[in-house]
Formats: C-alpha cells, sequence, structure tokens
C-alpha cells in the first residue's frame, strides 16, 4: 500500500539523513496548520498474534500507513499518533481535533471510547462529562443536564443516551497551563462541531474528509487509510465505568458493539484496540483471532513479551519506564512498542533514537515538524 505524509523532522534529525526519495511538494492545503514535503513510500507490517480463544496460532500480516525512515536503530515504519486527535491543538476527542490531526498527516488517529445508556460506543475520555472541559449547548434537548451545574451521576456517559450526548459543547481548554496553543478554532469541514460524538461518526467523517475538496491531494489520500487506535475505558474494579455486566473473560456488550461498529463501516484492517485493562483485549481476542491488540500499561514491567502470549501485537507503555533492553525484549517478541504520551521534542528524539516503532503526542505538530 502506499501512500503520502509529511516526514517527522525529529525522525529524519535522530538518523541525521533523508529517507529515501523526495517527492514532490503537495498543493498548498486549505487550512490554517501548514504542510511540508512529501514523500512516496511502502510500508509493508507482518505480525505474529496468538488467539486465546485456542491453541493454535494465527499469523496475521498487515499494510500499515506509517513514516518511513532510514538510519540506525530506526524501524522501517514509523507510526505518529495524534492522541485523542491533537489534543495540544484542539479540544480532544472532537471532529475539528481529528481533523487537525489530519491535516497535519499522522499515520493514527488515537481516541477513547465509553458506552452510552442506549448502547453506543462514543468517543470520550472521562466517565462523566466534564464541566472543565463541556458546556450546555443552547440548542440542546430538553432533560440534558448542565455540566456546570449536574452532579456527576447524572453527567455519566453510561447514564445519558448519544442523543443526549450531542447536546454538550465540549470546546473548553481544562489546562490552558499544560496546553498553551489549544483553541477551539473551526476547522474546514467539522466547522465548530464540538459534540461528544459516536465512533460510528468519527468514521464517516474521516470518509467525507477523504473525499473532500477542501483538502489537498495527499491529505485526502492519506485519510482514506489513516488506522484508528480505540481505547477501550474499562476500568478494573470499577465496573460502573462501563456498566455492562462484564464478566472479565467474554467480550461485554460494550466490546461486541465496539467489533460491530468497526465491521459495519469497513475498516477492520485499520483499527488497533487498545486498554489499560487488559481483560478487555483478552475477551476480544477470543471473538476476534485477527484485530490488532495494544497493551498499554503505566509501572514499570519485567517483561512486556508476555503480552504477545496472548495476542496483543503492540505494547504501549508510559515513555517514561521504556528503557533499551526492555524495547529490544518486546520487539524481540514481534511487538510493536509505541509510547504514550510524548510532547517535548526532546523526549522525542530521545525515543526515536532508542528505536521506537512509533509515538504517542498531543502535538504532531512538532513530531512532523510543523509548528
Amino acid at each position: 500500500m502506499k501512500w503520502r505524509s509529511s516526514k517527522p523532522a525529529l525522525v529524519l534529525a535522530a538518523v541525521g539523513l533523508l529517507a529515501g526519495a523526495c517527492g514532490n511538494s503537495p498543493a498548498e492545503p486549505t487550512t490554517t496548520v501548514p504542510t511540508t514535503t512529501t514523500t512516496t513510500t511502502t510500508a509493508t507490517t507482518s505480525t505474529t498474534t496468538t488467539a486465546t480463544a485456542s491453541t493454535s496460532t494465527t499469523t496475521t500480516t498487515s499494510t500499515a500507513p506509517t513514516t518511513a525512515v532510514a538510519g540506525p536503530g530506526i524501524a522501517d515504519r514509523f507510526d505518529v499518533q495524534g492522541h485523542r486527535g491533537a489534543r495540544g491543538l484542539q479540544p480532544e476527542n472532537t471532529l475539528p481535533a481529528f481533523e487537525v490531526a489530519l491535516d497535519l498527516g499522522v499515520t493514527t488517529l488515537e481516541l477513547d471510547l465509553h458506552f452510552t445508556a442506549d448502547d453506543q460506543v462514543v468517543v470520550w475520555h472521562d466517565p462523566v462529562v466534564d464541566p472543565a472541559k463541556c458546556r450546555l449547548d443552547l440548542d440542546a434537548p430538553d432533560g440534558v443536564p448542565d455540566p456546570d451545574e449536574a452532579s456527576d451521576a447524572a453527567l455519566a456517559i453510561r447514564n445519558l443516551t448519544a442523543a443526549q450526548l450531542s447536546g454538550f459543547t465540549c470546546d473548553r481548554n481544562p489546562d490552558p497551563g499544560r496546553f498553551p496553543e489549544q483553541a477551539a478554532t473551526p476547522t474546514d469541514i467539522a466547522g465548530a462541531d464540538y459534540r461528544i460524538i459516536t465512533l460510528t461518526e468519527l468514521f464517516s467523517f474521516v470518509e467525507r474528509y477523504a473525499r473532500s475538496d477542501l483538502k489537498a491531494e495527499d491529505q485526502r489520500t492519506n485519510a482514506a487509510q489513516v488506522l484508528f487506535n480505540v481505547e477501550t475505558k474499562r476500568v478494573s474494579g470499577e465496573p460502573r465505568t462501563i456498566g455492562d455486566g462484564f464478566d472479565g473473560t467474554n467480550a461485554g456488550p460494550f466490546e461486541l458493539a465496539l467489533l460491530d461498529a468497526i465491521e459495519r463501516a469497513g475498516v477492520h484492517s485499520r483499527v488497533i484496540v487498545q486498554s489499560f485493562d487488559h481483560r478487555s483485549l483478552r475477551s476480544i481476542r477470543l471473538v476476534d483471532a485477527e484485530i490488532r491488540l495494544a497493551a498499554l500499561t503505566l509501572d514499570p514491567l519485567q517483561d512486556p513479551a508476555l503480552f504477545a502470549d496472548w495476542g496483543a501485537t503492540i505494547w504501549s507503555p508510559r515513555s517514561s519506564t521504556l528503557d533499551g533492553e526492555l524495547l529490544a525484549r518486546a520487539q524481540a517478541a514481534g511487538l510493536l512498542v509505541i509510547p504514550w504520551t510524548v510532547n517535548d521534542p526532546g523526549e522525542m528524539q530521545t525515543l526515536i533514537e532508542l528505536g521506537v516503532d512509533g509515538l504517542i503526542t498531543d502535538r504532531p505538530d512538532l513530531l512532523l515538524g510543523q509548528s
């Protein structure tokens, strides 16, 4: 699969040379985010996954859009993941945030998932509608609670329908000190649509982006093959977070609804499912032997290779817990290693030189050299 994307300037700086032959510059994009010179390359990723549902081993080969780099210690592929779209530039997990990430040329859109009262999979990080992020829309349906006044119970995602959740406008910056560049600036396609959306709506939006005359050709091409790294927000020991009766082993209504949305959108080969609650991932492996799974970790650990034993294909550790020995052990087990959440250019360069396979970042513009 051929694709075009801006090269990460930090990747090139880390290896001290250009990767391959550069193509012509793309047409000038019609967004406020500039693009850089593009390149055309073919990247094929082969991974081996073990299906927990049986004792047999299933080998899956996938072709992913990735940023090609060259040089000592750098993989043949590099995955630039826009965390919650591009949280450092636009309000998180909103259509404008995903549009800006696509404008920049990320290879993967990273996002979070919750489950509504009417069993819809929605794109949101928190278990509640946070008043620091969201306000009541002027056109909200009757009965939708005001985040500035309502209790957490009234604002719980699981207690609200998808239609009710669309009555919130989530254009507030909860931490201007941490994200001074975040601004709710309308974009070309999404405009000022800062609703909490369903996963299906996101898939449809990306498809619309890929056909839009408002975008440059390389942007449309990249959007047509961009990956989706979707996080199930289950929390072990807090069953009310998703509240679907999950038994800890078998895929719950949440996981099954997620897989159904993926299949209906026809994007199975472009989806990675990640989670800190590895029970969720294991349960998915029981019913889907091929979908890529990413094990998220917060704390240091001794043997990440164990994740490959139950079918994970990616390990995403907190960046500060990763060292060269753990990286080598994980990659030797066939795992891609993609740390989170890396926003400092110096840390980005250090991890690239270490040999990671990608980075999850709130600032893909910095990684792609477009700030």
